[in-house]
């Protein structure tokens, strides 16, 4: 008995179902008939659809019902006839469209776009490479099709009606994308849908990738181009000539935060305290280095420069030097050949003979004196600015191979205290940020070494709310951390734990094979502080271990269980690699260089010997001197008693030489 009730309740809601979809499709085929003028009011009324642009907001298009039940937006039945090739943005200048049509099927819901008369190349790209003026609105590379009344978070969009709330309509990938699709005419089209949102939601955009380009003609190595400049020179090797007025535009901004260099410039312009130098540089090339250049040539100076690091340099700048017609071999990306190469073509030119060094990493003299050891010993003075330099000027000394009179300037207060300290507290966090998108609140960071770049690392990180560790080898340094609420341990102890590693020693394989074998999945890498010696990267270009590359000076590094690390700028200085420098401080630094530079070409024989010398503090206090009107800072002076008292002159210098601030 109850078997039968329960056959006869099927039989009745199977009969229920039938009868309402046959009621269904019978609306659906009312609804595809056009000859009543009250249904194609209604049609248009509920199914006008809004493609809303960035801030520009697009007529609303009639649609023409079509038998299978899409709505269909076509522009030859537009009344007002308007011209979607203005809201298109950069598609309009890539493809012939003629009509666009948007179509949604009731029964599957999927969301389709089509675009007529659009060449394949165009149609087989990613919708991520529309431009945000393309069609719809592009939000992380999804295109958004909005329809009034649909549900779900709304945005404003101003059409021909006025504003209205309009929802999202989402897409059911059903089929693969570029399958083509027969619409009711017959003619085939491809079929082009855009990613989800979800999908979309994921992708992430880093600035420090802004050098380069991906073109044909940029992958051929500067070596091998035929370039000159406007004047018709040839004698530099840069990417492309083509990028100088991008990179002045970079170069005058930089000036309007370096007013010390810039002030200095402005007061020894007319002494020309340079005049018959010839200064062959090895720096980072960027903005903030070009304006110390210019400045070099503005009092008197002959140069040609190459880049210290094969990753820091920005093309477009080196473009504009070479524009203006300074002789510089650098660009982003060099091999280690290219390298090298670009050094000895700064040095060994006919014509031309160095008689300085502004040096950063002691590359430009190390090649010279085991190059041109005769060329080296004509060379009146050095300024090396980095703490590797330093530690290879003082070798040489110690050795009794430095046959000339060497600048610290590295050690310099100016250069120490600024350039060291506050700026890798801000450039840390930027490069880091630029490169990864990493939440830095409750993360494990380890920072090797406490020295100025350390404590400006540690200040930053910690104060965005990670918990830092430190490693040093001074017990001065160690106490320094300590006080400073730091705890210092042992790199073995923590390597497993951390989420962030930075160097900042100066020395070479501070971070080996081993201690990478030991880091968790997802650990970030990256060194502050000189080349690329700190972290031993060699050892991860092995057959186990394999490197994806992920953006511009970002790598995975694979391990065979799945594993992989972060490595950033492939262990080179990843402030200069993946973001930039305060320019200010830069201004600090190239201020003490300049100096410096002036204080060895014009220094009486004998007053310095060869060796190395600190920066008189009396040039410390100039140049910070000419940076305090930034700040409107006015300083006390002196009354004769107290001068007297102290034992000072009135102009200064105000500490000695072994003062430590």
């Amino acid at each position: 008995m109850e078997e039968c009730v329960r056959r006869e309740e099927e039989g009745e809601k199977e009969e229920k179902q039938g009868e309402e979809e046959k009621k269904e499709e019978e609306e659906e085929k009312g609804e595809d008939k056009e000859g009543s003028t009250e249904n194609k009011e209604r049609i248009r009324k509920e199914s006008k659809f809004c493609y809303h642009t960035f801030g520009v907001g697009m007529e609303h298009l009639p649609l023409r019902h079509e038998e299978n039940g899409a709505a269909r937006a076509t522009r030859e039945n537009d009344p007002q006839r308007e011209d979607l090739r203005g809201n298109f943005g950069n598609l309009e200048a890539r493809a012939s469209i003629k009509r666009l049509e948007f179509k949604h099927t009731r029964k599957n819901r999927r969301s389709l776009l089509y675009i007529d008369d659009t060449p394949d190349s165009l149609l087989e790209e990613d919708a991520s490479t529309f431009s945000p003026q393309s069609v719809g609105r592009l939000v992380g590379g999804s295109l958004l099709l909005a329809r009034p009344g649909l549900g779900g978070a709304g945005t404003t969009a101003g059409g021909g009606g006025g504003a209205r709330d309009v929802g999202v309509l989402g897409v059911k990938e059903d089929k693969e994308e570029g399958e083509l699709a027969v619409p009711r005419d017959g003619k085939s089209r491809r079929r082009y849908r855009s990613r989800s949102l979800s999908q979309s939601s994921t992708d992430s955009y880093s600035t420090s990738s802004y050098t380069g380009s991906s073109s044909e003609e940029d992958e051929i190595s500067p070596r091998e181009k035929s370039q000159r400049n406007s004047k018709g020179s040839s004698d530099f090797c840069v990417k492309n000539i083509s990028q100088s007025a991008f990179g002045r535009r970079e170069i005058e901004i930089a000036e309007q935060e370096m007013p010390g260099i810039v002030a200095l410039r402005k007061r020894a312009a007319d002494d020309k305290p340079l005049k018959g130098a010839k200064i062959v540089g090895c720096t980072h090339i960027n903005a903030q280095t070009a304006v110390l250049i210019e400045t070099l040539v503005e009092l008197g100076a002959s140069v040609r420069w190459a880049a210290c690091n094969i990753f820091s340099t920005q093309n477009e700048v080196a473009a504009a030097l070479a524009e203006a017609g300074q002789p510089v071999f650098a660009w982003r990306g060099e091999s280690e050949e290219d390298f090298w190469w670009c050094i000895d073509r700064c040095i060994n030119t006919e014509n031309w003979q160095p008689n300085m060094i502004l040096d950063d990493g002691g590359d430009t003299t190390h090649l010279m004196l085991k190059k041109y050891p005769a060329m080296f010993k004509m060379i009146k003075g050095i300024c090396e600015e980095s703490v590797t330099g330093v530690h290879r000027l003082y070798q040489l000394s110690k050795a009794g191979k430095l046959t000339v009179p060497a600048m610290n300037v590295n050690d310099s207060v100016t250069k120490t205290m600024f350039d060291n300290l506050y700026s890798c507290r801000e450039s840390i966090i930027d490069s880091l940020k630029r490169a990864t998108d990493v939440m830095f609140g409750g993360k494990q960071v380890v920072v090797c070494g406490y020295g100025e770049v350390g404590k400006g690392c540690c200040q930053a990180l910690k104060g965005l709310g990670c918990t830092v560790y430190v490693t040093e080898i001074d017990p001065v340094c160690a106490l320094q951390a300590c006080m400073d609420g730091f705890r210092v341990v042992k790199l073995s102890e923590v390597i497993r734990q951390v989420d962030i590693l930075v160097t900042a020693t100066g020395n070479k394989n501070v971070v080996t094979r081993d201690h990478m074998d030991k880091m968790k999945n997802g650990t970030i890498v990256c060194n502050m502080g000189h080349s690329n010696t700190e972290i031993d990267v060699n050892s991860l270009r092995t057959p186990d271990l394999t490197w994806e590359k992920v953006r511009s000076q970002v790598d995975h590094v694979l391990w065979p269980d799945g594993k992989r690390i972060i490595l950033l700028a492939e262990g080179r200085l990843v402030n200069l690699s993946c973001s930039s420098v305060p320019s200010f401080v830069v201004s600090i630094t190239s201020c003490t260089q300049a100096l410096a530079l002036i204080e060895l070409f014009n220094a009486p024989a004998g007053r310095y010997k060869s060796d190395v010398y600190l920066l008189p503090k009396k040039m410390d206090e100039y140049v910070a001197s000419l940076h305090l009107p930034t700040f409107d800072a006015h300083l006390t002076e002196l009354s004769d008693e107290q001068a007297k008292y102290m034992g000072l002159n009135k102009a200064g210098p105000f500490k000695p030489n072994y003062y430590r601030y």
